[in-house]
């Protein structure tokens, strides 16, 4: 299953205002979302799809260009399904492809270097501290672990290993080989829980750890997936790729821009244990305040390359009016001791309140009340 934001969510979306039109196709791309139900039997990572449980869950939408409408279509159909249960995420991946090729076959080099497929998790959705695996059609694979996206200055850690990692490519056609025509490769991945154990969050310095736990019924998990794709030819009786030619990245939820590192514009992943459930799957509500607080938080970085310091008020940065309000929530400024916070007050249907905020370091959080 593969859902959007209702339809008045998105109409909010729309409306918050901007010149650039790029950065206005960045703002109206909506995420995504996948009802993952749990596997109910024991999966075997071999690159097939031979359980009943794969069988019965759902493919996403098909890959489309990361830039969404901007780029262009692919070439070529990616698709994925995705299974759980209390010991690990499953992931498989079908890549349509004539040509499978693979060259690199040490572990933690740069996979993206060879036609890839790629997995991002961002177990908390807060922005901060998320994992990537790449893998090539050699099943030679590349995880790392981020404490912070790169435009924060949250440098990898390649040196980190998913801990009882399964993965498995079956090549539906032969490897490196130009005198005949494949049908493509498939990838098949078991990643534990547990190996999300360095997910954080982080409150005025200081390191708050998120114990890696199996998703419950209900619960919700940011991810996307991406395909890298380079052009080859084979005219000297090997493959070897076109110079001068830069590769195609191909998504499932796209991200607006050809940058995968903003968790912010991955994917709804809803953990299930009945398909029946999958109706109660819902958009998160407060993705149109997420999506105005990354405006403020991209009015500050620009404001701190002009000032080398952080706004202090909302009137030191030029804002579209109705953020300032948006669907009757306040926003507000106030400096912390390492850089600022931004804040929406939210009074629910229900008359309760909470408080949703972007700091410095572009991490989302809601709260009950701003951090002083």
């Amino acid at each position: 299953m593969h859902t959007t934001l209702p339809l008045l969510l998105a109409a909010l979306l729309f409306s918050l205002g901007g010149d650039d039109a790029a950065e206005e196709a960045y703002f109206r791309i909506i995420p995504n979302s996948y009802c993952c139900l749990k596997a109910g039997t024991e999966i075997t990572i071999d690159g097939r799809m031979d359980e009943s449980a794969w069988k019965a869950a759902a493919w996403t939408s098909d890959f489309v260009d990361i830039q969404g409408e901007a780029g262009p279509m692919p070439r070529l159909r990616t698709r994925v399904k995705m299974l759980w249960d209390e010991t690990y995420f499953y992931v498989f991946a079908e890549l349509d492809e004539p040509h499978v090729v693979g060259t690199l076959r040490q572990r933690d080099t740069v996979i993206f270097q060879d036609n890839d497929f790629e997995i991002f998790v961002c177990p908390t959705g807060t922005n901060l501290t998320y994992y990537e695996f790449e893998v090539n059609a050699l099943n030679t694979v590349w995880d790392l672990f981020l404490k912070k996206p790169y435009r924060d200055g949250g440098p990898a850690d390649n040196g980190w290993d998913i801990t009882g990692l399964k993965s498995a490519v079956h090549v539906r056609g032969t490897v490196n080989d130009p005198t005949d025509v494949d049908e493509g490769w498939n990838v098949e991945v078991a990643i534990p829980w547990a190996a999300f154990d360095r997910t954080a969050i982080y409150q005025e310095g200081n390191i708050l750890p998120v114990p890696p736990a199996p998703p419950v019924p209900g619960q919700d998990m940011r991810v996307n997936f991406s395909r890298v794709e380079w052009r080859y030819d084979a005219a000297s009786g090997f493959y070897r790729k076109i110079q001068g030619m830069k590769e195609d990245n191909w998504v499932w939820s796209a991200q607006g821009v050809i940058d995968m590192h903003r968790p912010e514009k991955w994917g709804w992943v809803y953990f299930m244990d009945q398909p029946t459930a999958c109706d109660r799957a819902q958009a998160d509500p407060d993705y149109v305040y997420h999506l105005a607080l990354m405006r403020i938080y991209a009015a500050q970085k620009q404001y701190f390359k002009r000032h080398r310091k952080y706004a202090r008020s909302l009137d030191d940065l030029i804002l579209p009016p109705h953020l300032l309000t948006l669907n009757g929530a306040r926003l507000e400024i106030r400096p912390s001791r390492k850089g600022y916070v931004a804040a929406y007050l939210i009074t629910r249907p229900d008359g309760s309140q909470s408080v949703v905020t972007v700091d410095e370091n572009s991490q989302l959080l809601t709260m009950e009340e701003i951090p002083r």
